[in-house]
């Protein structure tokens, strides 16, 4: 019998979606009937979303980001409490076997509202008592358990920091890393992307390519300035010498996996990209910059360092084999097998 899946993402960085593509093309080797749901960004502002086939969209809660830190006042306005009730109460749930969340609250307050079991798969429940974190408060702690709360969980992280943590679920299409360009490839979707350009055109000695969805593409100099798209973005990503990113866990995990040096820049006052930022140090993954530091990108740029030696199991294939199963088996044991 064929089992019917609702999978709900967080849309609001690109980290969400793109584990949700993996995911989704590992699913397809299962009997499955998978409907995706997606909220956070306005619909017309996900781009490359054909694997999802005719997916579900959700306005959901988002966080609001100005040149590279939290803007906590203008998040709290921008809430529409209303709209996320009638969306969580009239999301209809009666159709699916298993309900699975990646961070994403209209799916995860329906499922609590209900009484359904929700199943949540994300790198912000691998947060337990043992992962490295920075920037915490007591209200930042609240916020991230609060926000999508699950029932049972699958955390993802860089290393096993507890039993229930699993290693990246990675989207990368077959394309050889080792075939190296001479550019830096530069990821900033949270800073003022004029003022990377310019900063990044301070090192004329270096050639960038910069993406993000808000530029077209142009020629500033040494920067080439892209427009995001998946498929542009993972080719330059494989020939990069290295690459500058905020302190997201996905593209991180990626330039692990393909062994390139990073550079990053942690949002200010962001409980989890702090956080990542202290267990990339503490794990010698990468570089850290609290700013766009012109003093630790030239020293950086002059003696760039080695990507540590690692790789990650295929962790969307296991996922689909567990849920395509059930999702019976403990997560603790799931953990053991792709840690080994």
């Amino acid at each position: 019998m064929t089992r019917k899946i609702l999978y709900g993402v967080q849309g609001t960085g690109q980290g969400h979606i793109s584990r949700a593509r993996g995911v989704s093309q590992a699913l397809r080797g299962y009997d499955v009937d998978v409907t995706w749901l997606f909220s956070g960004r306005p619909k017309e502002k996900l781009f490359d979303m054909e694997p999802f086939g005719d997916f579900k969209h959700r306005e959901g809660l988002t966080m609001v980001t100005e040149a590279g830190k939290m803007r906590y006042r203008k998040t709290a306005i921008a809430l529409s409490p209303a709209t996320f009730i009638r969306d969580t109460t009239n999301l209809d749930l009666d159709p699916y076997d298993l309900i699975v969340c990646d961070y994403e609250p209209v799916t995860a307050w329906a499922c609590k509202a209900r009484g359904r079991e929700v199943i949540g798969i994300g790198h912000q429940y691998a947060f337990g008592k043992d992962t490295p974190t920075a920037g915490d408060t007591a209200l930042s702690r609240l916020v991230m358990q609060q926000f999508a709360p699950v029932d049972l969980s699958a955390g993802l992280h860089w290393a096993p920091f507890d039993d229930t943590i699993l290693p990246p679920i990675l989207d990368l299409p077959k394309i050889d890393p080792e075939s190296v360009a001479n550019h830096i490839l530069v990821y900033l979707p949270f800073e003022d992307q004029n003022i990377t350009t310019a900063w990044l055109k301070g090192f004329p000695d270096q050639s960038f390519i910069q993406y993000s969805p808000e530029i077209s593409d142009e020629v500033h100099g040494n920067v080439v300035r892209r427009k995001a798209n998946i498929h542009g973005f993972k080719r330059d990503l494989a020939a990069a010498q290295g690459v500058i990113c905020n302190t997201g866990f996905e593209l991180i995990s990626e330039c692990l996996q393909w062994k390139k040096p990073v550079l990053t820049r942690p949002l200010a006052k962001q409980m989890e990209q702090l956080s990542n930022a202290a267990a990339l140090e503490q794990l010698g993954y990468a570089t850290t910059m609290q700013s766009l530091e012109t003093q630790t990108a030239r020293k950086w740029f002059d003696a760039m360092p080695a990507a540590p030696d690692v790789h990650f199991e295929d962790v969307a294939g296991a996922l689909a084999e567990w849920l395509a199963r059930g999702a019976s088996r403990p997560v603790a044991e799931l953990s053991r097998q792709l840690w080994s």
